[in-house]
């Protein structure tokens, strides 16, 4: 059996979509009401710092932890926001790792473009479970990921985790 055509038609409405956008695409969905989180992807607000889903995930369950306040940089945000994004980053490992069984997890930040930062305008930390053997040949050769499950069906799982979990507070 060879693979002459891969479907992806969840894709369709972020390549229609994909036109240069003024202001920042993070403080855009925050500022946007609670009741469009799960169409934006938001996990988590916190009072320093919120969490979502990557919209175009390096693997199934990646998600970034974000300042609420719009900043570029490491030492642009107070000790209280970097203390929350470190408890925050401890808690989602073990949400994912309870949802999704990964047998680790890359965790970093990108700062600036030359870094590899999408977006360098607003500083990002990324929780990204890993498998063994998850690379294959398709991000390699058809720059592309294959994901095993709608975003939509993870975040309803990391939310109904969350509510056996709850989050911890400063």
């Amino acid at each position: 059996m060879t693979f002459e055509r891969l479907y992806t038609p969840w894709r369709m409405k972020y390549i229609i979509s994909n036109e240069q956008k003024k202001g920042c695409v993070f403080c855009d969905k925050l500022q946007q009401d609670a009741s469009h989180d799960r169409e934006n992807l938001v996990v988590y607000r916190a009072e320093e710092t919120f969490v979502l889903m990557n919209l175009f995930p390096y693997n199934v369950g990646h998600l970034m932890i974000l300042p609420r306040r719009h900043c570029a940089h490491l030492t642009d945000m107070p000790r209280e926001t970097q203390f929350e994004m470190m408890l925050l980053t401890t808690y989602f490992t073990e949400i994912l790792a309870a949802i999704l069984n990964p047998e680790g997890f890359n965790v970093g930040i990108n700062v600036g473009k030359a870094a590899g930062a999408g977006i360098d305008s607003h500083l990002h930390l990324h929780i990204v479970p890993r498998w063994e053997g998850d690379s294959n040949f398709m991000p390699v050769l058809g720059q592309t990921r294959v994901l095993p499950e709608e975003l939509e069906i993870t975040y309803d799982k990391i939310l109904a985790e969350m509510k056996n979990h709850p989050p911890p507070t400063l």
